[in-house]
């Protein structure tokens, strides 16, 4: 063990020396780049957005990698992927949004694929046709973090932030309106509508409008609304009228509004009034209808050209509708009967209608004026079915006063009232042609033939012995009495012996006058010739004027 031990301490002691670093420069460049490359990492995940995922009906203009998202024509975003969902009914577009656009990841932002289209609202997406399909949005106020949205297959007619009011309008059906359909204030296109969708209940239809500002202060609370769609043709006593909001109307449809003639709440509407949507300007300016009643008719005759919707008026005022056309049968007559039901709107008489309920209320009567509508049946109040169209036959229901109308039972207490019924005009005037006929029918025209047939045949015989005998008699006649004549002729001519003697006779007369008248002179100036006789012309007085002789003296040699 010593010799061990002495050995071990013999031995040198191992001196540890560290290695010297010799690394070479070009390893530089690979770490600076891995730097870089992390430093860009590091910006790029700090500067990007969120990741949403928008759903669309197909894929169509979406390229991933290059289709862009864009907010007023900035782009805010671009599509990273393309994939279809899970149970194949849709497309999920991937969209990567810059930082700026975090506030578009919300609950009411809207996105929409932006394409030409061309429809009966217009021409939009053009600019497409260069640069591409792109994802339009439009962003809301909700602060509340969404990544999956539903994109619109359609672009929004409104959106957010735009100045005006939005307001909603109940109709029974839609009609030929459709989103983007004009909105017309005095012929003035002041808005569009927005959207519609079926009440939950199914039965109606409800529309939002927008309106622009500051256009959308015409709305108020008495506005009437209406489908101005198509063309209003209507023919009265000043000629035949057209009526139609514009050439878009007729073929994509609109609605036009206005406030009602006369007195009327002008109040400003506020957002998301609500509205009724009439079918015509003329239902919407009407008065309001009031309390819808119940009334029922029961007509024995045809009412062949009575349809649903037919009207129904009182003493010429329109103030409601048919809604019912059924027929019945009566076991005891064996008879068949039909009943025609309508509502109508008493409110409608306007005046009339309000003293009525006053003097049914004071006089205690029900809410159906019961005993005040007897009375007026009583007067003679009757339903008639009157030919409203001759060209197409159509009925309407004419309620009016029949003084000479027959008696009849009203129970005021049924429900619903029943009206009792009268003939129409043109029953009485088809019950009078059956008359006619029927008296016409009993004339018995064989006989009248038969005996006109022997009386003609009388006078043909009657004619041959006027034309046999007595023709001949009558001509004889005639030529003597134009001889007559020849002769009468003769003895009046000028320079017949007749006419001569004629002349000198009545010439005679004439100076038989002139003496006469001489005579006559001369007595007046010496009235006691007539006792004494003439004086001789010796003795005439010297005052006395002589005597004018005759103008037509005869001459010496012709007799006095």
């Amino acid at each position: 063990m010593t010799d061990d031990k002495k050995l071990t301490e013999d031995l040198p002691e191992p001196v540890v020396s560290k290695p010297r670093i010799n690394a070479s420069l070009v390893w530089l460049v690979p770490v600076i780049a891995a730097l870089v490359g992390l430093s860009l990492v590091i910006h790029a995940w700090y500067e990007a957005g969120p990741t949403i995922n928008i759903g669309f009906q197909s894929a169509e203009g979406l390229d991933p990698g290059k289709t862009p998202v864009k907010y007023k024509s900035v782009i805010i975003g671009r599509v990273t992927a393309v994939r279809l969902s899970e149970d194949r009914s849709h497309v999920v577009a991937r969209v990567a949004l810059e930082k700026s656009a975090r506030g578009f990841a919300t609950a009411d932002t809207r996105f929409w694929v932006v394409r030409p289209r061309i429809g009966l609202g217009g021409v939009s997406g053009i600019d497409t046709l260069l640069s591409g399909a792109f994802i339009g949005a439009d962003v809301g106020q909700s602060q509340e973090p969404k990544d999956d949205f539903v994109g619109l297959e359609t672009p929004p007619t409104v959106t957010h932030g735009s100045p005006g009011k939005t307001f909603d309008l109940h109709s029974d059906d839609l009609g030929s309106l459709d989103i983007g359909s004009p909105v017309y204030y005095r012929r003035i296109q002041v808005g569009r509508v927005s959207s519609y969708h079926l009440n939950k209940d199914g039965k109606g239809v409800t529309l939002q409008i927008f309106l622009d500002a500051p256009n959308d202060q015409f709305v108020t609370t008495s506005s009437r609304f209406w489908n101005a769609s198509g063309i209003d043709v209507s023919l009265g006593a000043d000629g035949l009228k057209v009526n139609t909001q514009s050439l878009a109307t007729v073929l994509a449809g609109g609605v036009a509004f206005q406030d009602p003639p006369g007195p009327h709440d002008a109040t400003k509407a506020q957002e998301n009034d609500a509205f009724t949507l009439f079918n015509d300007q003329a239902t919407a300016m009407a008065p309001p209808d009031g309390e819808p009643r119940y009334i029922r008719m029961r007509f024995n005759q045809p009412v062949r050209g009575m349809a649903v919707g037919a009207p129904v008026e009182f003493l010429g005022v329109s103030f409601g509708r048919v809604v019912s056309i059924n027929l019945d049968f009566d076991e005891k007559s064996q008879t068949f009967s039909t009943l025609v039901g309508a509502v109508v709107y008493p409110a409608r008489l306007g005046k009339a209608n309000d003293k009525l309920v006053a003097l049914a209320k004071a006089q205690g009567d029900d809410e159906q004026m019961s005993q005040m509508l007897g009375k007026l049946v009583d007067r003679g109040l009757r339903a008639q079915a009157r030919t409203g169209n001759l060209l197409t036959g159509q009925l309407y229901i004419a309620m009016d006063f029949l003084p000479k109308a027959p008696k009849v039972e009203f129970d005021g207490r049924a429900r619903p009232l029943e009206i009792p019924p009268a003939p129409g005009d043109f029953d009485k005037i088809q019950e009078q042609i059956a008359d006619i006929v029927a008296k016409i029918q009993k004339v018995p025209f064989d006989q009248i033939g038969n005996n006109l047939n022997d009386s003609l045949v009388e006078l043909h015989k009657t004619l041959q012995q006027v034309n046999g005998s007595v023709l001949p008699e009558v001509k004889t006649t005639l030529q003597g009495a134009q001889k007559t004549l020849g002769n009468a002729n003769n003895t009046f001519a000028p320079d017949s012996q007749l006419q001569q003697n004629l002349g000198g006779t009545l010439q005679e007369l004439q100076r038989a006058a002139r003496s006469l008248r001489v005579l006559t002179d001369y007595l007046g100036d010496h009235p006691d010739a007539l006792l004494r006789g003439r004086r001789a012309d010796n003795d005439k007085p010297s005052q006395a004027p002589p005597l004018p002789p005759p103008q037509d003296a005869p001459s010496q040699g012709s007799k006095p």
